[in-house]
């Protein structure tokens, strides 16, 4: 351990907060088409902070002309019409809006709010292309439902009706997609698969008709409707499959990424002529899950399939912390709380990065070959979702990995604070004070 403590401190490249923290990380992405910037929580400031200043840089630099987020389509598609400049009255605020599904945080928060002003600043100087903003998941079945049969009732009514018959199908179950996975994957209901590869296939041939002359602006209105037809199709799966396992759900989720990933890309380079696409999303998604437990598990995420097809044109970059605050909920629809983040456990990469005593730093496994094969063997790993249970830290959010392998390059900030919501309530505010007396050390 402290052989490979000293090695990394020796090979970390330390980070000061100023514009030449990246620099190094400009050279690096210099030849890549996408760049993957993950997270080790969704709640923590510095990792949101840090993917915006280096999304900057990649767009004003490397020419990079989309930001797609582990986020739902429609919502993201909002923020998208906001950040090209489509309404000039538009606010930030309201452009995050359409994030209401837990958990809200994750999208509408200070840091997001700062950087899609940004963008849409940066959209309307630009004499060049717009850089858009895309959602990679999968969730929101009901919402894309609807937006599909919004575009069609604009421009196919007939194909509407068709569509409005087939999408009935799920009025059985409330609107609830959970409900609907139960009683579909449990064998009590049939399912709607036929009906939503249907409508699918329907959009698909209808495309050119659908496009008709109005040049651009159909082709993003029909690029929209279509990959919401895909969400409803893939959710559908998704829904039905989670009774059957964590691995099988799981990689119906990352593969329905991929093919969003290059649905958006293929989308760019037909207006634009190429395209170069950032992603944001948590380490467990963009990190190569062949270098993981979860690999050996079977399981796959976006990150290992961009490495498979754009090999080194693909950079997996990760982000650590030791400790500090973090927003995230005690179980899901619960309340956002700002909680303490526990110190990392020994055996873990986090607890090692910390030993080196430097407070932020970055180490690129590709020109630190010795650094490389210290985090080679496998470590505890530190992965913080929506949901933070300390008082089962080990069991909960840590996993095994080998670091290098997993990422190109990886962040560490020692100590963050959590990120900020924009509607913080009395259980954010206050909760991080009360878990620093009930909780904080023991357990550890």
């Amino acid at each position: 351990m402290k052989a490979a403590v000293e090695t990394i401190r020796r090979c970390a490249d330390p980070l000061s907060g100023g514009h030449s923290d990246y620099d190094a990380l400009m050279e690096r992405c210099a030849k890549a088409k996408i760049v993957m910037l993950g997270e080790a929580t969704h709640g923590t400031h510095e990792f949101y902070k840090a993917r915006a200043d280096i999304t900057k840089r990649l767009v004003d630099e490397l020419s990079f002309n989309a930001v797609a987020v582990e986020a739902d389509w429609p919502d993201s598609w909002r923020v998208n019409g906001f950040v090209k400049g489509l309404d000039e009255d538009a606010a930030a605020a309201d452009a995050l809006a359409g994030f209401k599904r837990f958990p809200q945080w994750m999208w509408r928060n200070s840091d997001v709010l700062d950087f899609t002003g940004w963008l849409r600043q940066r959209n309307i100087k630009s004499a060049g292309e717009a850089v858009g903003f895309y959602g990679l998941d999968l969730y929101s079945l009901n919402d894309s439902m609807k937006a599909v049969l919004d575009y069609l009732r604009a421009n196919d009514p007939a194909v509407a009706r068709t569509f409005t018959h087939r999408y009935a199908c799920f009025d059985h179950f409330g609107g609830d997609p959970k409900r609907y996975g139960l009683f579909t994957g449990s064998g009590i209901s049939k399912t709607c698969e036929e009906e939503v590869i249907s409508a699918l296939a329907d959009m698909r041939h209808k495309r050119a008709s659908l496009l008709g002359l109005d040049g651009h602006r159909a082709a993003e209105a029909y690029f929209c409707a279509e990959q919401n037809a895909t969400v409803v199709a893939d959710a559908e799966n998704y829904y039905r499959t989670m009774l059957r396992g964590d691995v099988e759900s799981w990689n119906l989720r990352g593969r329905h990424m991929m093919n969003t990933l290059m649905a958006i890309a293929s989308h760019i380079e037909s207006l634009h002529g190429g395209a170069k696409i950032v992603v944001w999303a948590h380490n467990s998604h963009i990190g190569n899950a062949r270098a993981t437990q979860m690999g050996q598990r079977g399981e796959f995420n976006i990150g290992q399939l961009a490495k498979e097809r754009f090999v080194e044109e693909a950079v997996l970059i990760g982000f650590t912390t030791h400790n500090g605050t973090v927003t995230a909920a005690s179980d899901w629809d619960a309340p956002a709380e700002q909680k303490i983040l526990r110190p990392a456990l020994l055996h873990s990469c986090e607890k090692l990065f910390h030993e080196t005593e430097i407070p932020r730093f970055w180490l690129d496994f590709a020109k630190h070959k010795d650094a490389a094969d210290q985090l080679q063997h496998p470590l505890l790993e530190r992965a913080i979702g929506v949901i933070y249970r300390p008082e089962t830290e080990r069991q909960s959010h840590y996993f095994t990995a080998s670091v290098s392998a997993q990422f190109d390059a990886v962040f560490h900030f020692d100590e963050t604070r959590a990120v900020e919501p924009l509607e913080r309530t009395p259980a954010w505010d206050e909760k991080g004070a009360a878990e620093v007396d009930e909780t904080y050390p023991s357990g550890l």
